[in-house]
């Protein structure tokens, strides 16, 4: 049994030791939207009105520091962008914050740029390609890659 074709994965929570630094990387950086918030303890935000994309709560994680390298977790949260200049900017916005980029990969089907959040939480922000262009094999086998993105070229774009 597969899902159907249209399936996708709803919102992220993220434990945060610091709600209002991660609340200010989130909306002032990335450029989430505050949908709610409860006191000091957890704020929804979301893009284009949706009750929320990420959550953030400091309910089990108050003042914690981030889980030590070589642990068990979540990997990174992945932000799909609606196309290329969506991304161009949101980049553009990352770096003129100060934000390292930890790296930038070309991967046939999309475009992706990497970096952490201020808990250390690993964030991707990329574009899809149209379906249409993805790179397949002779028998259509799909041929994703992790060549180096150029981004010169992507910040051009903002």
């Amino acid at each position: 049994m597969t899902l159907p074709a249209t399936t996708t994965i709803g919102h992220v929570h993220l434990k945060v030791a610091d709600l209002d630094r991660a609340l200010t990387f989130y909306r002032d950086v990335l450029g989430f939207e505050v949908q709610q918030r409860y006191g000091d303890q957890a704020v929804f935000l979301g893009a284009g009105g949706y009750h929320h994309h990420i959550a953030l709560n400091t309910w089990e994680s108050l003042g914690g520091t981030p889980a030590p390298g070589g642990h068990t977790g979540l990997y990174h949260t992945a932000i799909l962008l609606p196309d290329r200049a969506s991304l161009a900017a949101a980049v553009k916005r990352v770096l003129a914050a100060g934000v390292v980029l930890e790296g930038a990969a070309d991967h046939g089907v999309s475009e992706a740029v990497y970096l952490r959040d201020p808990d250390g939480n690993g964030v991707e922000l990329y574009r899809d390609r149209p379906r249409a262009d993805w790179p397949r094999d002779a028998a259509g086998a799909l041929r994703m890659g992790n060549a180096r993105l150029d981004l010169a070229a992507l910040l051009a774009e903002a």
